[in-house]
């Protein structure tokens, strides 16, 4: 069987204040806090997960907390905006929730645009998917691209979407891609617009973007699959619940594939995800140093 991304795994953006953001996901959102870590790269500094209870790939969205952060801008090259899928009959309570916010028709769809403590589009599209939860997991990514077409070269030809509309107004150009099945996050949306200022990152801004992968093995061929189309693929890095393999797409967001195993509840009781700071084990001897640099955060 020809390989192909079954959907997202996981969002990863910047925000400023922490406990700003957790009051935001965990109260506004309904999300679950299932993973407090720090930054590999920054261990002063957060790396907050969300999630539905069960942690699962395709409804993951992570931030690093940085409290003195400027204000970023989305623009080509860059992810612009991700999207959650609202079970059936539930749209109307969360538009009855935020009357002020603005909603839109896209292909067909209601979405409801609400704004993070940063200033982020946090979108909610209306679906035919039930379920008893508030929100259920992804439903799509946005890429901001200055070229439509060697974008959805990679996520046609190499991960296996197919086209699935595309709508023209006002300046803005918005091909929509879906991959196969029915997991969560399959739809994938390329945006270019007419007029646009350089993209910025910073607070209120996606870093990079995760699809899945089922396993270990099937991560090693993308990876052999994207080295012989090209495309710079970095060596698997250990992320802790994931491992992970990093490229830029031509239209020069960051893209991950990431293995669904071991899952966040590797080191913790699945009853309490989020409940304590994990640390990496290259840092867990400056734990003392790291809790006492870290702002105390309250899932309320």
């Amino acid at each position: 069987m020809a390989l192909a991304i079954p959907g997202l795994h996981h969002v990863t953006a910047i925000s400023g204040a922490a406990q700003d953001n957790v009051d935001f996901f965990t109260g506004t959102m309904h999300q679950r806090l299932v993973k407090k870590t720090v930054n590999f790269d920054a261990p002063d500094t957060y790396h907050l997960y969300y999630g539905n209870d069960a942690a699962e790939p395709g409804t993951i969205l992570t931030f690093f907390p940085f409290k003195d952060a400027g204000p970023g801008r989305a623009g080509p090259g860059m992810a612009s905006a991700y999207a959650y899928a609202v079970p059936r009959g539930m749209f109307e309570t969360w538009t009855a929730r935020h009357p002020d916010a603005p909603v839109q028709d896209r292909f067909g769809d209601r979405v409801l645009i609400l704004r993070d403590p940063d200033g982020a589009p946090v979108e909610l599209v209306e679906t035919d998917r039930a379920s008893d939860a508030p929100l259920d997991g992804f439903h799509s990514v946005t890429l901001w691209v200055d070229d439509i077409a060697p974008t959805r070269t990679v996520l046609v030809d190499h991960f296996g979407y197919a086209d699935a509309g595309h709508e023209a107004r006002d300046g803005t150009e918005r091909l929509r891609l879906r991959a196969p099945g029915d997991a969560r996050g399959t739809v994938v949306d390329i945006l270019r617009t007419d007029t646009a200022q350089p993209a910025r990152q910073g607070k209120g801004t996606i870093h990079h973007v995760a699809f899945r992968a089922h396993d270990d093995t099937e991560q090693l061929d993308w990876r052999e699959k994207l080295q012989a189309a090209g495309l710079g693929v970095t060596e698997v890095r250990d992320r802790q619940y994931f491992n992970a393999i990093y490229f830029r797409e031509p239209g020069g967001v960051l893209f991950e594939i990431a293995t669904d195993p071991p899952g966040f509840a590797t080191d913790e009781d699945p009853a309490h995800l989020g409940e304590a700071l994990k640390l990496p084990p290259q840092y867990e001897a400056q734990r003392d140093k790291i809790e006492r640099l870290l702002p105390p955060l309250a899932v309320r």
